[in-house]
């Protein structure tokens, strides 16, 4: 990559704004001792392969004690490891491990939500002393004909009511999510500290921070009132049936937001050996709001990066150039300046980019992922184009929200499809377990699709994943300036440059047919390129050089380019 600005020895931006997170679901990822669920200990035993790709930072998906009703979003005791996945030893020798191979550990952190397994739930449904207002709480009310029913007609994420009766406490109880997960009262400051003593907990064990689950779901409005109906659907059991203005998004949030970056600004200061603590957000929300997260209009600074879904959610298989660039622009101009952008291509809640955009078009949403400005993230498998198993069985589905719908319905909303255990070889379970049976059945592609054929194979997927982790590591990939174009309806465009030292230009065709583009104008100088990443499929070669007048893309096609 000769005439490209090296890094090697320029420290000029902290060690999160340029970073690949890699998101690990600790279930599926590598079990060790042959009961068929992933665990710590097979996430150590890979963590050299991590390293060895390029990555250098990776956020795990629960860990914490769990009765596993939601698969470890439901925490029972969140200062302790899920038996199933291991032990605190088990846990701080993944934390050394990683931390010899030069790699920062990041835990997922679910405040919204308790299991009602934990004793801080069964406190208060005894109304102990002090844990009374755990918990949203209320007596419901009372029909004429002596009835008591829910306080308001907000539904579940997860399908139903938001409310549950508690028959010992004699009242209903929130939760958001499923009725095991009852929602904590964040109005109540005992409740906040309980929690900041759990980020603190993990902090001294030597994470790197956290990411915040369903952050924007912690405060309801006090007066429990009744939401205005959606109009979307007449089932009041969906979630789809109200619109939320009363149990999310609500401005309380962003205050919580800014209580947890001062305690980890403070304890980053507190320990200045060691990296910056960071906090990342997750919440599907509009623009303003999660610019917001970033940084309020006050200039309070809050989440480090929030969440930005727009790859998920506002671009699909059919999305042309426009939609694209569109995507990428609306979120460099809301973000406030000063701040790291970050784009998420895929995790454990949606289906993967092989199956959202097809199989061909991998190569070229990893290009995209991977050569923006700011922070990436990779779900497990992405790197080697795994797709859903969208043919699991009824009996084999596990999904809160899929088994909710029944039957008929499940292959609608289960999440399971893409939660299958890595693919790591042709070996039996795709060598995540030597199990009889695994937690989610292994995807059957796997005799052809795995790391091990990807490793050995000229060319593949996994080893364009390794070079554009290798590219990023230049210095005019973490601060070069960026310009993105729409070239035509199926072709799109952006350029990293930096004076005086060669620009990267990442060009992409969206269309299923090969599209003939002229960059020149693009360019504005009449310059050659050079291949620094081509695809698994492409005609073209690593440092083969092309005229930017006339280049041929095929159908899905994406390139990476050296101006010279």
């Amino acid at each position: 990559m000769a005439g490209l600005v090296k890094s090697d020895t320029e420290d000029f931006i902290d060690w999160w704004p340029h970073t690949v997170f890699y998101q690990i679901y600790p279930r599926s990822f590598k079990d060790s001792n042959g009961d068929g669920i992933g665990d710590l200990k097979g996430i150590t035993s890979k963590l050299r392969y991590l390293a060895d790709t390029g990555i250098t930072a990776t956020w795990l998906s629960p860990i914490f004690q769990s009765p596993m009703v939601d698969f470890g979003y439901d925490i029972s005791d969140y200062k302790a490891i899920q038996p199933e996945y291991g032990t605190m030893q088990d846990f701080e020798e993944l934390i050394d491990t990683a931390f010899e191979l030069g790699i920062k550990v990041i835990l997922d952190f679910v405040p919204n939500h308790s299991s009602d397994q934990h004793e801080w739930f069964k406190k208060s449904a005894a109304k102990e002393p002090g844990y009374e207002d755990f918990y949203v709480w209320h007596d419901g009310i009372l029909q004429e004909n002596g009835t008591r029913v829910p306080p308001n007609n907000w539904p579940s994420v997860f399908y139903g009511s938001a409310w549950e009766w508690h028959e010992g406490r004699q009242q209903y109880y929130l939760h958001q999510f499923t009725k095991e997960q009852p929602d904590l009262n964040y109005r109540n400051p005992r409740v906040v500290q309980a929690m900041d003593d759990v980020l603190l907990f993990w902090l001294k064990k030597g994470v790197a921070g956290f990411r915040i689950d369903a952050v924007n779901h912690l405060f309801e409005d006090e007066s429990l009132k009744d939401e205005p109906l959606s109009g979307k659907t007449a089932d009041s059991l969906s979630y789809d049936y109200t619109k939320h203005i009363y149990s999310r998004d609500l401005p309380e949030v962003l205050e919580m937001i800014h209580h947890w970056r001062q305690l980890l600004d403070d304890f980053s200061a507190k320990h200045p050996e060691r990296p910056t603590r960071i906090m990342m957000t997750e919440a599907y929300g509009g623009l303003t709001q999660l610019a917001d997260y970033y940084e309020d209009s006050n200039g309070v600074r809050g989440s480090h990066l929030p969440f930005n879904f727009h790859f998920i959610t506002d671009v699909k298989g059919d999305s042309d150039a426009r939609d694209y660039v569109y995507n990428v622009e609306k979120w460099l101009i809301y973000m406030p300046r000063g701040h790291a952008a970050n784009w998420v291509m895929g995790n454990h809640d949606n289906p993967r980019v092989a199956s959202r955009f097809g199989p061909a078009s991998v190569d070229a949403m990893n290009m995209l992922l991977l050569t923006l400005p700011g922070v990436a993230v990779t779900y497990n498998g992405e790197e080697l184009g795994m797709v859903d198993y969208r043919e699991l069985s009824w009996e084999d589905t596990v999904d809160p929200p899929a088994r909710n719908v029944g039957e008929e319905h499940y292959k609608e909303v289960s999440r399971d499809p893409v939660r299958t255990p890595f693919q790591w070889s042709n070996a039996t379970n795709a060598g995540f377990s030597t199990a009889t049976k695994t937690w989610l059945p292994v995807h059957p592609n796997y005799l052809e699709l795995n790391l091990e054929a990807q490793k050995a194979a000229k060319r593949s997927h996994y080893q364009v994943y390794k070079d554009l982790l290798e590219l990023r590591k230049s210095g005019i990939m973490r601060v070069g300036r960026f310009n993105i174009e729409p070239l035509s309806r199926w072709v799109f465009a952006f350029k990293r440059s930096y004076p005086n030292f060669e620009s990267i230009i990442t060009v992409i065709n969206v269309s299923d047919q090969e599209q003939l583009v002229d960059l020149s104008e693009f360019l504005s100088q009449p310059k050659k390129l050079v291949v620094e990443v081509a695809g698994v499929d492409s005609k073209y070669q690593t440092g083969q050089p092309l005229a930017a007048s006339a280049l041929l893309l095929a159908a899905r096609e994406g390139l990476v380019c050296r101006l010279v």
